[in-house]
């Protein structure tokens, strides 16, 4: 039978899954930003090697992905035309993000990253996008769940062409940063794909479930997600009913509203980044 401390500790693990899972799917990121420092910082002492927590972090990730991807495409809110390929660009990316931790000064890298998240999450939050071309009419829809059923991206070739390249770089900083893809393709698809915010968030979800599973598939097969396993079950039923929580959640809300909840969590990962490469 289960101690009272290992009932506490499952409680505040599920809790704290369902606010990642219901934050993440709100802002279209898989919740990383808030696992994997919080899972450091608890098991400081149980887990000596971080691959452990990383293992966690994206096999709840995954589900997170999956989950939201679930609720959005019951809402016809994910744009699977831009999505996939999107999704399959990042594989480059993140094969040449592998193979430059060796070749780049991470240290520098990372300053110099973070203070550009600091930078676009200050832009994000001051001048959030409205919608498509700023237009209210596209945010209006989310009252009705079918509402983006007949919405069509009118994307240029440029505008795609573009998209693909910023997808091989999400790849590439996803890879060699540990950081999920949302961070960046959400804000591509707002402001130089003019999407929808409702739109982008459910889109990159999508995505983000195509790119974390060949990482949660590796951890899992390799055997180091079984030394966290139990913790990953208990924030996994969190993130799954927290994800779709931030999925309704996101009708009642702006587009507005949605772009400065992303806007701050990428100041808190640049200022991560940032206070990791002055401290090291």
């Amino acid at each position: 039978m289960e101690t009272l401390p290992e009932v506490v500790q499952g409680g505040g693990l599920i809790f704290l899954g369902f606010f990642t899972g219901a934050y993440g799917a709100l802002v279209g990121l898989g919740g990383g930003f808030v696992l994997v420092p919080v899972l450091l910082m608890i098991y400081a002492d149980t887990f000596k090697d971080p691959a452990i927590v990383t293992a966690i972090s994206l096999t709840v990730i995954f589900l997170n992905s999956v989950s939201a991807s679930w609720a959005y495409a019951r809402m016809n809110r994910i744009n699977y035309q831009v999505g996939i390929p999107f999704a399959i660009a990042t594989v480059p990316g993140a094969i040449l993000g592998a193979g430059a931790t060796t070749l780049v000064d991470r240290h520098t890298f990372i300053l110099v990253f973070g203070l550009f998240m600091i930078g676009m999450a200050a832009f994000l939050f001051i001048k959030p996008a409205r919608g498509q071309g700023g237009n209210d009419e596209t945010e209006q829809k989310t009252a009705d769940p079918d509402g983006w059923a007949g919405w069509k991206p009118r994307v240029s070739t440029g505008q795609f062409a573009t998209g693909l390249v910023g997808s091989l770089l999400v790849g590439f900083l996803s890879s060699f940063l540990g950081i999920g893809g949302g961070v960046l393709h959400v804000p591509m698809m707002i402001y130089v794909l003019h999407f929808p915010v409702h739109v982008a968030t459910a889109t990159s979800q999508f995505i983000l479930a195509i790119t974390s599973m060949s990482g949660a598939g590796t951890h899992l097969m390799t055997g180091t997600l079984a030394q966290g396993a139990a913790q990953a079950v208990f924030l996994s039923i969190g993130v799954i009913f927290g994800a779709q929580a931030g999925a309704h959640l996101s009708n009642r809300l702006h587009g507005v509203w949605i772009v400065r909840s992303l806007a701050l969590a990428i100041g808190v990962v640049g200022v991560r980044f940032v206070y990791s490469a002055i401290i090291t």
